[in-house]
């Protein structure tokens, strides 16, 4: 018997709000990103001299790393919010038991 294939999420008003949200955070956390980077440069401006490679170094890792880390949580969001999700739960239904995994040295009580 062929598994039943998942229903694709349905593009409408849910959808476009989740998508308005998550343009909203990104707007925001790109903002946030910019003021790490100026507190990342205050910090090593205050602690010595500061040298034009090491200041770009800094900008570009703190600027990414800020924006990879809360674009992924944001993607998170997105995807909850538009019914991609709940697509991709429709896999793992009763009628499919996944089955228990037994861990070696373990006593079930058998």
């Amino acid at each position: 018997m062929a598994d039943p294939e998942p229903a694709p999420p349905r593009p409408g008003i849910a959808s476009q709000a989740a998508w308005a949200r998550y343009r909203r955070i990104m707007r925001g956390m790109t903002a946030l990103a910019l003021v790490c980077v100026l507190v990342a440069l205050g910090v090593l401006r205050a602690s010595g001299p500061l040298h034009l490679h090491e200041a770009i170094a800094t900008a570009l890792g703190v600027f990414f790393t800020v924006l990879v880390g809360t674009g992924l949580m944001s993607l998170a969001f997105l995807s909850s919010g538009s019914g991609h999700d709940a697509a991709a739960g429709a896999v793992f239904t009763p009628e499919r038991p996944t089955r228990k995994r037994r861990r070696p040295g373990w006593d079930d009580g058998v």
